[in-house]
This record gives structure tokens, C-alpha cells and sequence, in this order.
């Protein structure tokens, strides 16, 4: 059974005009209608009934919820993510809720008084989900965390592996010699549901394996995905552990307040403490120093999710989950020590 990707390999034609024309959208040259018209029926090709179903019941345009309103990193995927629906002729609603709000009970509201016929999760705790999403019935993407082991066949998800990204960012502050390291970021109220838990379960794990002196109570400082908590989270570290030659923050900005929380502590950056970050902003290239940092791919992650909804919005189509690479950014940032020694 042809699908629509089918159709727009075939036809020489973008999915986005593909589904334009499926849908009626009037906004396609008579030109691309008539060739994908034509593949159409030589295919025999049959819209996704649900999809159809979506469009004649008063659905509204997909909705996007972004979990923190000073994620600059959300912020920069959400910017991708409007382009490329624009580029496919959909209209996108954003709600922003409060780092600590229950993404999916929201959902479920804006379900009842909007009815969206798709929706973004931009971050999430995957506790939530599993309590309440099943009441959710629109198609749904996950974004920035994995929800391959949820059992819904309407949520997708595509992510970096944060627990592997967050091994190899200490991994690199160990090969530049760095023993005793802090870790400011999240929190320890949860229980692996969220971004924050899998970048510090991954850190842990490396200081287990290599039997590395870390304290949770000592070494540990929580802090949200902004300036200001990752300005104060530094300042609390430093005092109760001097000792440290380095900080990972989970957050890239979070190490950007950090860096000005260690200087005002005294200290120099990385003459006497080193910072990593993770998710690799715009902002690391243009700090002084360059922050080092884990790399995540916007683009892709933007693009990725948009694409997997509209496929799942024009036929039918089970959950899909994506994995998107990471890297590590040297930085000026971080010092390597090793050679002192």
C-alpha cells in the first residue's frame, strides 16, 4: 500500500506539497497538483481515514507545549520547528508552561477547550505520561526525551540518548584530568522521568566505574534551565565543596550563569574551575570563554518530529522513535590539568 512518501518520491515533489494537495490546500500550482493528482491514482493511494476524520470534526491547528519559558535551547528547536511547518503549509499553536508543570494534564485541558489535531511535546517527564496519556488521543511526538518504552501507539518521541551524552561530557573532563567534579542542574525530587534525571544518572555512572570521589550531598547542586539557578547553584557549590576542579552543568545555560557565579565567587574560569555544558546553543560559540559542550542537533531534532507528526496526521502510522547523534564541543572552558601534573 503506497503512502504519502511513496507519493512524493514518485510524483518529484516535496511531502508538504503532497499533503497540501491531499488536503486541498489551495496554495499549490496547478502544475504540481495535476503530477501528484496522477500518482495519485495510479497508485490508488487512500488518505488515512482518521486523518480525514481529523479535518471534518473542528479539529484546531497543531499545538506545540514547551516545558520552561527561559529554555533557550527549546526556544532554538521551536523557532526550526515553526519554519518547517510553515514550509508545509500547517498552521502551529505554542503554549509555554512553568518548568515544573505537568505537560500532559495540560495537554489533556487544551484537548478539551482547543482540540488540536496533533500536539509537541517540547520536554516532559515521563512519569506524567505514564499516568495520564492515555486519555490523550491525537497523534503526539515527544521531543528531547525517549518514549520508546511507553506503550502508546500515538506518541512518538526523538531524542538524544541523554545518559550516554552526559557519560561521554564526564568522560572528557577525566581524559583533561579533572578527579573531583561538581554537577549542577535538575533535581533529586524525581525518578528518572525527566531530561535532568538521565544527563545525571549518566554522570553517575561514570563516577562509579572509575570509582570516582563524588558526593550527591557535596558535589550536587539543583538548579533550573536558566541564568539566574545556574548563577546561585555555582555559588552554593563552590562553598560547600572547594575542592572541585570542574563543573558539568546539564543545561548550557546553566553553565553560562555558572561561569559569572564562579567568577564572583573569586574565581577564574578554567584557571581554577573548569565548565562543561549540554545541548551546545548558539550562546557557547560567543561566551568568554567558549563553553565545551555536548551538542545536540537542532535541526534535526526539529525537523525529525515535525515530519514524524505530519506523516502520522496524513495516513496511517504507528509511533516512531528517533535517536539523534550527539558530539562533544571542546571548549576554552575547560582546562586540561593532566599535563600540569
Amino acid at each position: 500500500m503506497a503512502t504519502i512518501k511513496d507519493i512524493a518520491r514518485l510524483s518529484g515533489y516535496s511531502i508538504g506539497t503532497v499533503s497540501r494537495v491531499i488536503n486541498h490546500h489551495p496554495d499549490v500550482s496547478e502544475k504540481a497538483r495535476k503530477a501528484i493528482e496522477a500518482v495519485i491514482a495510479s497508485e490508488n493511494y487512500k488518505p488515512n481515514s482518521n486523518a480525514v476524520q481529523l479535518k471534518n470534526t473542528g479539529y484546531s491547528p497543531v499545538t506545540v507545549l514547551v516545558k520552561g519559558s527561559r529554555n533557550v535551547f527549546f526556544e532554538s528547536i521551536l523557532e526550526d520547528m515553526q519554519k518547517v511547518f510553515r514550509e508545509n503549509g500547517e498552521e502551529v499553536s505554542v503554549a509555554f508552561l512553568d518548568e515544573d508543570a505537568n505537560e500532559v494534564e495540560a495537554a489533556i485541558q487544551l484537548c478539551v477547550q482547543r482540540r488540536p489535531k496533533g500536539l509537541i511535546f517540547l520536554g516532559g517527564n515521563l512519569n506524567y505520561f505514564e499516568e495520564s496519556f492515555e486519555k490523550i488521543e491525537v497523534p503526539a511526538v515527544l521531543v528531547t526525551v525517549d518514549a520508546e518504552e511507553m506503550p502508546f501507539e500515538n506518541l512518538s518521541s526523538v531524542t538524544t540518548d541523554d545518559t550516554k551524552g552526559a557519560r561521554d561530557a564526564i568522560e572528557y573532563l577525566v581524559s583533561q584530568g579533572h578527579e573531583r567534579i561538581g554537577i549542577i542542574g535538575g533535581s533529586l525530587d524525581t525518578d528518572l522521568g525527566q531530561i535532568s534525571d538521565f544527563r545525571l544518572s549518566g554522570a553517575l555512572e561514570v563516577f562509579n566505574r572509575q570509582k570516582m570521589n563524588f558526593d550527591l550531598d557535596r558535589d550536587f547542586e539543583p538548579s533550573k534551565f536558566s541564568l539566574e539557578s545556574g548563577y546561585e547553584a555555582a555559588r552554593r557549590l563552590l562553598k560547600k565543596a572547594p575542592d572541585i576542579t570542574a563543573i558539568f552543568a546539564i543545561g548550557d545555560m546553566i553553565a553560562l550563569g555558572a561561569i559569572r557565579g564562579i567568577v564572583d565567587s573569586g574565581k577564574k574560569v578554567p584557571d581554577d574551575i573548569s565548565v562543561m555544558g549540554y545541548d551546545g546553543i548558539e550562546y557557547t560559540r560567543y561566551a568568554v570563554p567558549r563553553i565545551a559542550t555536548v551538542r545536540q542537533d537542532i535541526h534535526e531534532l526539529a525537523v525529525r518530529s515535525v515530519e514524524d507528526l505530519l506523516w502520522r496526521l496524513s495516513y496511517h502510522r504507528v509511533a516512531q522513535h528517533f535517536i539523534i547523534d550527539h558530539e562533544i564541543i571542546p571548549g576554552e572552558s575547560v582546562k586540561n590539568i593532566r599535563e600540569e601534573k
